[in-house]
């Protein structure tokens, strides 16, 4: 009987192409906030600032078609879309822009985020944009950083004024009326800016 002799055969390893290294290394995905971050929303008229982010990728190029997801709080300060749903789903634009339209605060006062999230060829990246819920215009102010003890101040002011041209009319005869819209006059020219108060001894 003849013994045919017997041959190992061991595996090559080949090298990747280039084509496939670069599909096996998943290119960054950014997501950047352009508006709605810091927005104060007024309760009371149901507006909102609607969010707006932009997708890039590692180049910083606009990404269009990719998934973006918006997603509100489920409880406390926050806000809708439509159909009373807390999340929206859109596409990225050719500008790689995606807007979270129909947002409308809920009767919730206070702060609260908005979480984002964009996915395109298993690439991802998140965001989060913190926005105000409040009712009123100077709710509004106080946000923005007024203190509601200086409007309360100033509304006190102008008060005052109201009423000393009051006592000012019933006590000056024929030129009560002129004298009493010199003061209205002055007394809308009060204006509330930011800044900081001060205090000083008795005078």
């Amino acid at each position: 009987m003849r013994i045919l002799p017997l041959f190992l055969v061991l595996p090559i390893s080949l090298p990747l192409s280039p084509v496939a290294t670069a599909q096996t290394a998943l290119a960054k995905l950014n997501l950047v906030v352009v508006e709605g971050d810091g927005a104060i929303n007024n309760i009371r008229l149901r507006t909102a600032r609607e969010p707006v982010v932009q997708v890039e990728d590692e180049n910083h190029k606009p990404v269009a078609g990719a998934v973006v997801v918006f997603q509100l709080p489920n409880q406390g300060a926050g806000g809708t879309f439509a159909d009373g749903a807390h999340s929206l789903t859109v596409f990225s634009d050719s500008r790689g822009r995606a807007v979270a339209r129909g947002l409308r605060p809920n009767t919730g006062r206070g702060q609260f985020q908005i979480h984002v999230n964009a996915s395109f060829n298993s690439q991802t990246a998140s965001a989060v944009l913190t926005q105000t819920n409040v009712l009123s215009a100077a709710g509004a102010a106080v946000a923005g950083g007024i203190s509601a003890k200086l409007v309360a101040v100033l509304i006190a002011v102008g008060a005052t004024a109201a009423a000393g041209g009051a006592y000012y009319a019933t006590h000056s005869g024929s030129s009560a009326s002129s004298n009493i819209s010199t003061i209205a006059a002055g007394a809308s020219a009060i204006t509330i800016a930011p800044g900081v108060g001060t205090v000083g001894a008795p005078r």
